[in-house]
């Protein structure tokens, strides 16, 4: 199985167990909460969270069918953050995953409201018993989630990104402070998800921060291809609006460094990634493969 059916695959059990979670734990069908949640969650995207969660469980003997529910998880923290991003009042996109942004098929307050069910619904879905039996693993799993998605991370994040467009602030942003940016509005939840397969396997505290450090990298890498796709990428293929950073003269590392040094970026935090990976032998092949992919989006 090449590695893109291997995470077609692994998208396809995301999506059904995203759609029996929701079906299990959200508003009852037919509810207009219940359908912008659908949209927000279901019929799109590579699911390349919740991959990676069951794909550095797999390093620990995790069988995919115990790490779902985690995934599931750190799935319906991005969508929610997505749904929210999306507003006039944030990034103004109309365009997600080649379809409306929840907001335009629906409205603003209930793209709002759909975020914020979204991301209550990852905590249940955390704290739940089928998750892992364990609740210390499942308190360990919470706390992970939260950190990474809340004030410390993805939130702050997306805090200093609007404040640069929108506040002009810093006035002449700095290499340091992109980088910090992007580690914790894209960055933050990567490597926790990776983490977090860690956690369900009970790793040791070597080869989880091991797992960590993978994360990192790959998330660097992620938001070097991302901005790579938004500066020389089609918006039909990309699936959502490109060419906005440049238009906005929004402080990237693309724009800081120029696309070949950008590039050379990307190749370093590959070969980065790679090695943290190392003490893991073969069993790391598939994680060696997304760090690749995430790479070639930028290629």
């Amino acid at each position: 199985m090449t590695f893109m059916q291997r995470l077609g695959a692994a998208a396809g059990l995301i999506e059904q167990r995203l759609s029996e979670l929701l079906a299990e734990c959200g508003p009852e069908k037919g509810e207009r909460l219940a359908a912008a949640m659908q949209h927000a969650l279901l019929g799109g995207g590579k699911r390349f969270r919740p991959f990676l969660v069951v794909e550095t469980a797999a390093l620990f003997d995790v069988p995919a069918e115990k790490a779902l529910d985690a995934g599931a998880a750190f799935e319906c923290v991005h969508c929610y953050s997505l749904a929210h991003d999306d507003l006039p009042s944030m990034d103004d996109d109309e365009v997600r995953r080649g379809r409306p942004t929840v907001h335009k098929a629906f409205d603003e307050w209930t793209a709002i409201l759909a975020g914020d069910a979204l991301l209550t619904l990852a905590f249940e879905v955390i704290a739940r018993p089928q998750t892992h039996r364990d609740p210390a693993i499942r308190a360990e799993l919470a706390r992970l989630l939260a950190h990474a998605s809340g004030g410390r991370g993805m939130v702050l994040g997306q805090m200093l990104d609007l404040a640069a467009d929108k506040r002009g602030e810093p006035a002449s942003p700095t290499l340091d402070h992109v980088r910090r940016l992007q580690a914790l509005k894209t960055g933050a939840l990567l490597a926790a998800s990776c983490e977090a397969g860690a956690v369900l396997g009970d790793a040791g505290s070597d080869h989880r921060a091991a797992v960590r450090r993978y994360g990192e990298h790959l998330g660097l890498a992620f938001q070097i291809a991302d901005d790579l796709l938004d500066a020389e990428g089609d918006a039909e293929t990309v699936g959502k609006a490109t060419g906005k950073d440049s238009a906005a003269g929004k402080a990237t590392l693309v724009s800081l460094l120029g696309i070949e040094a950008a590039r050379a970026q990307l190749d370093e935090a590959v070969r980065g990634a790679e090695r943290e990976l190392e003490p893991f032998g073969e069993k790391a092949a598939t994680l060696i493969e997304a760090a690749r992919f995430t790479a070639s989006r930028g290629h």
